[in-house]
């Protein structure tokens, strides 16, 4: 027993170690963006402000357009998430529950074209949507993440937990595909539906690299470009650059604490039986 409690104390020290170096340069952003410029550059380092100075946010929105950088990017973020959560859906339903010819060949194609990395086509998006005259709008910024395999397979593990006889039930029944996706699966895949749904919005509100290339006027830019930006032109007020920081965080971290339980369910799949 002995043994077994100095481990566990060792097993927690560590753990304890780890997140602190984890969760130290968030606090630190956050801190940082309300100190003042002399603050920031102190040596040692200054941990907390002598004084909160929330006027740098504003100092921030009045020196680059983030509103409309908060604005484009949840735009995009939204609609990516909401039209590849519904692809993602009626792929898995279909690779899951339909039987029809060549399903084992598309499932290889699919499956294959996971492996190929997503910077090894991008420049190929980019022509493309440079051709389409989709350049600096908003259909040129989703029109590429509109669906993901990866999305797909995942939710197709997550319905394939389902037991097959609730479809064969509902076909009995007289249940169309469309009603047992939306009156049985969806209620019973919820975690995992929300998980890929969360996913997806937090990879479409970081997008950094496709953004930077499909734009090049500053009403726009996403939030991250737009920051790079700042970066650039703030120069040496690194006090802003760090509260323009945290306004790119924040919202995302938000989200977190207050959905964390149901992605915990959905990675789990702790809600699923049958």
């Amino acid at each position: 027993m002995k043994k077994l409690r100095i481990g566990n104390l060792i097993a927690y020290i560590v753990l304890a170690i780890f997140a602190i170096i984890t969760v130290f340069p968030f606090v630190y952003m956050i801190l940082g963006g309300l100190m003042s410029y002399r603050e920031t550059t102190t040596i040692p380092p200054t941990l907390i402000p002598k004084n909160f100075n929330f006027g740098n946010y504003a100092k921030v929105f009045a020196q680059a357009p983030f509103a409309r950088y908060f604005l484009n990017t949840f735009i995009t973020a939204s609609v990516t998430t909401i039209v590849s959560l519904f692809n993602a859906l009626l792929g898995a339903f279909a690779l899951t529950n339909l039987k029809f010819k060549g399903k084992a060949v598309v499932q290889s194609l699919l499956l294959s074209l996971l492996m190929v990395p997503g910077e090894a086509i991008i420049f190929t998006n980019y022509n493309t949507i440079a051709k389409l005259g989709l350049l600096n709008t908003y259909i040129g910024l989703v029109l590429p993440f509109l669906t993901s395999i990866f999305y797909m397979y995942y939710l197709q593990s997550y319905f394939g937990s389902i037991s097959s006889t609730l479809y064969k039930a509902a076909m009995i029944n007289g249940a169309s595909d469309w009603d047992y996706i939306w009156k049985i699966l969806v209620p019973m895949s919820k975690g995992g539906l929300f998980t890929v749904g969360l996913l997806s919005f937090i990879s479409g509100w970081n997008a950094f690299l496709w953004p930077l290339l499909v734009t090049n006027e500053d009403n726009m830019r996403l939030l991250n470009n737009g920051l790079s930006s700042f970066a650039s032109d703030s120069g040496s007020e690194t006090e802003l650059q760090l509260a323009a920081a945290t306004l790119t965080v924040l919202p995302i971290l938000i989200i977190y604490f207050i959905f964390r339980k149901q992605i915990i369910r959905g990675v789990v799949r702790n809600d699923l039986k049958g």
